[in-house]
């Protein structure tokens, strides 16, 4: 890998570069899923190939090859040098980073069950086993279950000096029981929808989540869902389960803080941001229990978004995002850290592959636990709804109005669960929303939640984030309106 790299770097400063970095990044996926009874899909795939990066006349130029053959290498040095130059004239302005140490590193993930040495058969068993599980309830009519493994080892070097070798191994499970009878269908998914959970763990983490002896829970809920009333209309409080609260701070407070949205440099998927420049230390994005940062360090835990250093060889940090409800910290790159005057880039900047460009994108995004359990928060709260597990979700282009449906509810009565509920959903805006909350479960109840399905850029990058949070109360919030 080492000699690729070099070899790459050396000539994208000899057609005159004045920064470059190279990745070279190996990539296996291992893909596996089942469906009423039967596999469905079983898929090994393996990507390797080097990305180049530089600046030439104060304009970026990017390019890539899988080639890794001399000449190949060399061309795509030379071709990223020469779409620099041609950006260059219609830059608006050179490009220019803030500084950042030479870093000479090596570091890998935690894993102790590499998944790709558990043979396949073994996998599809444990997912045939939780299909059928699913299957024994009466009314299901699709049962699914899926793994998903990949392994990533990437080099990274730059003409600053910096050598950077990291591997991680990440690991996907969940299953999904569907019931459709007459005109609805629903659903019920563990332990979370779209795909389930996602770490950065190797095997053990399929071992931790036992999807066999959760199936037929969420079987007997998704047929059960069809005897259910409607969520009613109205306001209510609102309790949003942990895996719900991870993807409401993904959409409503992981997207507007990246800073290329709000520079105006990323548009696509509802790309834009409500958090101009002047609401740095002066908006109250929250109630003041509320606390947020994005750290990318190991210390956090195993999320997708857990790395030692970022694609520009930045270390990995801790970013405080929101201090006790106020708006204090953007996601950063050494480019848009420059262009609004910070010192040092926040180490945001990640590509989903060898050739991709890399881009802002979350780490993980966590609102920090308080006190208390669920139990507690239920017992305390008198006429409301507790959602669980995300069906659909909408936002605007800025991030600012929303709305939410969750697979399941139940009403809240006097301090205790009631009535199951189908359809539930909520809606609001985002700054409104966030300064109603008056409650955060503890420690006891956090969970970091992988995320490996984000769409940004053009063309797309999909990239794994994540978020931490314990399950939460909002008070005053419009619910049931999106299923009337």
């Amino acid at each position: 890998m080492k000699d690729w790299a070099q070899n790459a770097l050396d000539t994208a400063l000899a057609r005159g570069a004045t920064y470059a970095d190279v990745r070279v990044m190996d990539i296996r996926q291992r893909y596996l899923s089942t469906k009423n009874g039967h596999p469905g899909q079983v898929r090994d795939s393996r990507s390797l190939g080097l990305g180049v990066r530089v600046i030439a006349d104060g304009g970026w130029g990017f390019a890539s090859t899988q080639d890794m053959s001399r000449a190949s290498l060399d061309s795509a040095a030379a071709q990223a040098v020469e779409i620099a130059r041609a950006s260059a004239l219609c830059k608006i302005r050179d490009a220019r980073l803030v500084p950042e140490n030479k870093a000479v590193a090596h570091w890998e993930s935690v894993c102790r069950i590499d998944p790709f040495t558990v043979p396949v058969s073994a996998c599809l068993d444990l997912l045939l086993r939780t299909d059928s599980e699913i299957r024994k309830v009466e009314g299901i009519t699709l049962a699914e279950a899926a793994l998903d493994f990949r392994h990533i080892d990437q080099l990274f070097l730059s003409s600053e000096g910096s050598e950077i070798r990291q591997t991680k191994t990440q690991t996907g499970a969940g299953c999904v029981a569907t019931s459709f009878a007459g005109s609805e269908i629903h659903r019920r998914s563990y332990p979370n929808s779209f795909g389930g959970q996602y770490q950065n763990k190797g095997y053990e983490l399929v071992e931790e989540l036992d999807l066999p002896g959760h199936a037929g829970q969420i079987a007997e809920e998704a047929a059960m869902l069809h005897r259910c009333d409607q969520c009613p209309t109205g306001v209510k409080e609102v309790i949003l389960g942990s895996s719900q609260l991870g993807l409401q701070i993904h959409e409503s407070i992981g997207h507007p803080i990246e800073l290329d949205r709000v520079l105006g440099d990323e548009a696509n998927f509802a790309g834009m941001s409500f958090l101009t420049l002047e609401k740095l230390r002066a908006l109250r994005y929250a109630s003041s229990i509320v606390n947020v940062v994005a750290d990318a360090t190991v210390s956090h835990g195993p999320g997708l978004g857990t790395f030692a250093y970022d694609d520009e060889g930045v270390e990995a940090q801790c970013v405080p995002v929101i201090q006790q409800g106020l708006f204090v910290g953007y996601l950063t790159s050494r480019e848009s850290a420059a262009a609004v005057g910070q010192v040092r880039s926040g180490g945001a900047m990640r590509a989903e592959a060898w050739n991709r460009i890399p881009i802002i994108r979350m780490t993980n995004v966590s609102l920090l636990p308080g006190k208390g359990r669920l139990d507690d928060l239920i017992a305390d709260t008198d006429d409301g709804i507790y959602m669980e597990t995300n069906r659909s979700w909408s936002i605007d282009d800025r991030r600012y109005n929303f709305q939410f449906g969750t697979e399941i509810g139940w009403e809240i009565k006097h301090g205790r669960k009631a009535r199951m509920l189908k359809n539930p959903s909520y809606g609001g805006i985002t700054t409104e929303f966030w300064n109603s909350c008056d409650a955060i479960c503890g420690p006891d109840e956090w969970v970091l939640w992988g995320t490996p399905n984000c769409g940004k850029g053009q063309p797309m990058q999909t990239m794994g984030t994540g978020h931490g949070a314990s399950p939460a109360r909002f008070r005053k919030i419009q619910v049931g309106i999106a299923y009337q």
